[in-house]
């Protein structure tokens, strides 16, 4: 190969592999990050703060307009950039990461307990509680078909065993500047017997959510299937409107091994038949 070939070939390499950079009009990755992460607490300290239901509107834009002023930048700025990151939905994913990571870790730090999201992380596939999901765990979806659902399936295995319980998890995040946030979660679980039970539930709200499916006592689960949708808006928009999926799981959980019968504490079986403790006197042996 000749040295300008090889010239050639490595600069288009050096090309595609870097991401094209934020343009300078909109918050860069590192601020927005910040900003959401000082977003999320101050709409947190709203509600706190909000004695009356009717009262939480006006507080959320008060906090925010803070964080806004804060950074330096106005809600025209922040707008616009959101709307650049809405249509590069990879890239927002990515910093939503980083900011669902950054407010975990800062209400662990503020001595928080763990979360529901956390407590099966450190487990393995041979405890009896568990977390075996597969599929992909965060996801950002837009109520504009075909963005407003995602599907998952996955194929269990020998570690599954009849008479296991589930706990369906998903935690979302609603960013919309207006309109109504409608969303479900479905799991569907298919039996050894092709018996199907599925269960729904509402995400209505920002927050962590889940389900809990009963055990099928002599049956093992085969086929797992589960969804998330959005609800699409009845009418065009073009304000932003999304809902952040992260951290979900699916948590196994084993039943419980029967126990075996104990002995009497008070007895003592030598051959047949029992013979008490009790009578077992000093003068007799």
């Amino acid at each position: 190969m000749s040295r300008k070939l090889l010239y050639l070939v490595v600069t288009v390499g050096f090309i595609l592999s870097c991401k094209p950079s934020v343009p300078s009009q909109f918050i860069q990755p590192g601020d927005m990050e910040d900003l959401l992460v000082d977003y999320h607490i101050s709409q947190a300290m709203a509600a706190q703060n909000s004695k009356e239901d009717d009262d939480r509107p006006f507080n959320e834009t008060l906090y925010f307009a803070a964080v806004l002023e804060k950074y330096g930048y106005t809600k025209a700025e922040f707008d616009t950039s959101l709307t650049y990151y809405y249509s590069r939905a990879d890239r927002f994913a990515d910093i939503y990461k980083k900011v669902v990571k950054r407010l975990n870790e800062s209400a662990t730090s503020m001595g928080a307990a763990e979360s529901e999201l956390t407590r099966y992380s450190k487990l393995t596939l041979n405890s009896d509680t568990v977390d075996v999901w597969t599929g992909r765990q965060s996801a950002m979806l837009m109520p504009y078909p075909p963005y407003n659902r995602i599907d998952f399936e996955q194929k269990t295995d020998t570690s599954y065993h009849r008479g296991d319980s589930f706990l369906f998890i998903v935690n979302n995040d609603y960013i919309y500047q207006n309109g109504t946030r409608s969303a479900e979660a479905c799991i569907v679980l298919k039996y050894d017997n092709d018996t199907v039970v599925s269960r729904a539930f509402s995400l209505s709200s920002s927050g962590i959510n889940q389900i809990q499916i009963p055990k099928q006592e002599d049956r093992r689960v085969k086929d797992i299937r589960a969804y998330i949708y959005l609800a699409p808006e009845k009418e065009a928009s073009s304000t932003l409107k999304m809902m952040i999926v992260n951290n979900i799981q699916l948590i196994r959980m084993h039943r419980k091994k029967a126990e075996a019968p104990k002995l009497k504490n008070d007895s003592l079986r030598v051959g047949a038949p029992d013979i008490s403790i009790d009578t077992l006197k000093a003068k007799d042996l």
